[in-house]
Order: C-alpha cells, then sequence, then structure tokens
C-alpha cells in the first residue's frame, strides 16, 4: 500500500474529498480488495488510537511520540528540502503507517481478548455404548466449531448422565462461545466445586468468560485461584500480567 493511500484515507474519514474524489474512492473499495481490507484496517485502528487516548493527557504524549515517528518515517522519503508539515490529524496517519507495517504498539497497548487465550484442541469424547451416536455428533460440532449444534448434543447426552464433568465442561464452552455466559459459568463454577480432571480447566475458563465480557477485574481475581500444578497456569499468569 502506497503513502498516499493513507492520507486519503484520513481524508475520506473526514470529509475533506469532493464529490469526484469520494466516488472514485468508493468504486476503488469495490473493485480493489486489497485496498478495501487496508481501509478497514486503518478504521479499525483510528477507532482504537481514539478509545485509548481520549484523555487530554495521554493524548498530548502520544501525539509527541507521533511526531517523532512520523518525522523519521518521512526525512526517509523526502529529501530535507522538501520535508512535509503535519497537520494534527497526520500525527494520527503516520502512527497508523508506522503500525500497519509491524510496529509494536498496537499490542502492547490493546486490551488481552478471550480469542487470544481460548485456544484449545480437537476433543474426543469417551465411547458410551447407545450414546454414541449423540457423542460423535457433539464431537464434531464442537471441533467444526459449530457450538450450537454441540451444545444441543451436549445437553441431550447430559439428560441420561448428568453428572458428567467432561460433557459438562464442553458444555460450558460451547455457551461461552455463544454468549450464554450465565449458564456457562453456573455449569462452570458447579465443575470447580467438584474434584473432577476438569475442576483447573473450569476454574480457566470461568476467568475467560469473564474476560470475553471485558470483566477484567473479576476475570482477575479468577485467575489468582488457579493453582500452579494446573495446566494452564502459566498462561493464567501471563493474562495476570496483562490485566493487573
Amino acid at each position: 500500500m502506497e503513502d498516499q493511500d493513507y492520507i486519503l484515507f484520513e481524508n475520506y474519514l473526514l470529509g475533506n474529498l469532493s464529490k469526484e474524489d469520494i466516488n472514485a474512492f468508493e468504486l476503488r473499495l469495490e473493485t480493489d480488495s486489497k485496498f478495501k481490507e487496508s481501509f478497514n484496517t486503518y478504521k479499525e485502528l483510528s477507532s482504537f488510537l481514539e478509545h485509548k487516548f481520549e484523555n487530554e493527557e495521554a493524548s498530548t504524549v502520544f501525539q509527541n511520540n507521533l511526531k517523532n515517528i512520523s518525522k523519521t518515517y518521512f526525512e526517509k522519503q523526502e529529501s530535507p528540502s522538501k520535508l512535509m508539515r503535519f497537520k494534527p490529524w497526520q500525527y494520527a496517519m503516520a502512527a497508523s503507517i508506522a503500525l500497519l507495517f509491524g510496529i509494536v504498539l498496537f499490542n502492547n497497548l490493546s486490551d488481552p481478548s478471550y480469542a487470544d487465550y481460548a485456544n484449545y484442541d480437537s476433543i474426543s469424547l469417551t465411547v458410551r455404548g447407545e450414546q454414541d451416536a449423540l457423542l460423535k455428533t457433539a464431537e464434531n460440532a464442537f471441533n467444526a466449531k459449530d457450538f450450537a449444534k454441540a451444545e444441543a448434543a451436549f445437553k441431550s447426552l447430559l439428560v441420561a448422565d448428568k453428572d458428567n464433568a467432561e460433557l459438562q465442561f464442553y458444555r460450558a464452552v460451547s455457551n461461552i462461545e455463544l454468549n450464554h455466559f450465565e449458564m456457562a459459568e453456573n455449569t462452570l463454577t458447579g465443575i470447580a466445586k467438584g474434584q473432577s480432571a476438569y475442576k483447573n480447566k473450569a476454574i480457566w475458563y470461568l476467568a475467560l468468560s469473564k474476560l470475553k465480557q471485558e470483566e477484567y477485574h473479576e476475570c482477575l481475581e479468577i485467575l489468582k485461584t488457579i493453582p500452579e500444578d494446573a495446566e494452564d497456569y502459566k498462561q493464567a499468569q501471563k493474562l495476570i500480567k496483562k490485566l493487573d
């Protein structure tokens, strides 16, 4: 993507383009997939920066940093006699260019997300005789990330095997994915109070449920209860550092 495209993005978002230029821009969005992808990324980044630096003091520090970034970047592109003079909005544009080319500012400032930590392998459920077909349905649906179908299958399985912690756990995970948080958390809390092999996993996913809802304080408090011998302990410590 050319430097001028980022200036074009900002001018379009600010409404500074002529009607003719707007038509040309929107036509390019329809016909150039890479251009459209870069524009969407730019919009997301702009919204993120506005959210992160909405107080005046942080914004001032940020703009000073951007001035240095933009000066360094454009000095490489222009001779000293042709350096560009930047308006305030161009500082954000310059940062966007830098970030889109791999500078780590975005990653360092962004809040952790559920998707960063909810990494589970394909499941293989224990064979249980007459429920084989339904188990296979639940297993295949979960592995295919068809969580609505998986949840329905797990619900049916638990009618006949209501105390099965394995089925309860994967049903709870399916409900987190479906944003049915109350159902998921009630189930996970019950598993966490028990002594099954899924006890610590339940605590970890209870924390992740809070993370997905952006309830960061609640997430942090749950993470602190994960024991050192838990499989997800190291991941929990990394997440604690990001949240604390």
